[in-house]
């Protein structure tokens, strides 16, 4: 089953692009955040009782799953929800933050000691070629500076998140430090809503809890919990580039559901990141 891990975590992990659409639609993105981690951290709480899991650990277990959900959870998807709160396109959003595997395979071998192969290096280059072949036909034309900036900040969240779990890798239960993680994104998003932003609203409807369902449900309970896992049995590099495959879901979905433009120009793009992605991760 696990063999199947990496296609179904890029399949949820890029559809949370899509239902992050009609979500900031009805709801500013960081109330919506809080919204969404407090029932995941809830169910996760509800899983580690039935599973008699151990809630207590270490000051330095708690810290580091705090930290970790506090990337992951709020600098990334915060960045990532604010970005198209503001009118970035999610095909931009999903191409901008899965740079990531650039900055991970350049930190892997310093901070990690893992060793970053040659075809490891050519798939990436191919995948980031591919990306800015991408974005470089758009940055420029009507797309909200703000809105890369932030997506920016995401991709610097979740590169730097992803290398401290590897590194940390706490000997706690995924359910547990998912549950810390999710503990974490809560207090991060009220401290947003409370201090920081100033127009929070949330509404409560069809739209809004069918697509928070998703993201809750299969989201950050499926897709989260896969990377958790992926990365804790791979090496960083080798798991994060599967993010480069995730443009090309994401713009295909957005197209199909969204109708968001798919030019030529992308699906050349697109391919040339997918022949990088299978390059970098072949054995």
């Amino acid at each position: 089953m696990s063999k199947f891990f990496p296609l179904i975590f890029v399949l949820l992990w890029s559809s949370a692009f899509i239902t992050t659409l009609p979500i900031v639609l009805n709801s500013d993105p960081f109330s919506a955040l809080a919204f969404r981690f407090f029932f995941v951290g809830l169910c996760f709480f509800a899983f580690c009782i039935f599973k008699k899991l151990l809630l207590k650990v270490s000051i330095n277990n708690l810290i580091n799953s705090l930290s970790t959900g506090i990337l992951f959870h709020g600098f990334y998807l915060g960045g990532v929800f604010y970005a198209i709160f503001i009118g970035l396109p999610t095909g931009i959003v999903a191409l901008i933050v899965t740079l990531q595997p650039i900055l991970t395979n350049i930190f892997a071998g310093y901070i990690l000691n893992e060793n970053v192969s040659f075809n490891q290096w050519i798939g990436v280059l191919m995948g980031f070629a591919g990306a800015v072949l991408v974005i470089g036909f758009d940055v420029g034309k009507s797309l909200p500076l703000e809105g890369i900036i932030s997506t920016i900040v995401a991709l610097l969240a979740i590169t730097i998140s992803t290398i401290w779990q590897k590194k940390v890798s706490n000997n706690i239960p995924l359910a547990v430090n998912n549950m810390y993680q999710a503990i974490g994104a809560v207090l991060f998003h009220l401290i947003i809503i409370f201090f920081i932003f100033e127009k929070p609203f949330l509404k409560i409807n069809i739209q809004f809890m069918l697509a928070m369902g998703h993201q809750i449900f299969l989201v950050s309970l499926g897709a989260f919990s896969i990377l958790m896992f992926l990365i804790k049995k791979n090496s960083a590099s080798k798991t994060i580039s599967l993010f480069f495959l995730i443009p090309i879901v994401t713009a295909s979905m957005a197209w199909l559901f969204l109708n968001e433009d798919l030019t030529a120009i992308d699906l050349i793009g697109f391919i040339i990141a997918s022949i990088g992605v299978f390059i970098a991760t072949r054995k």
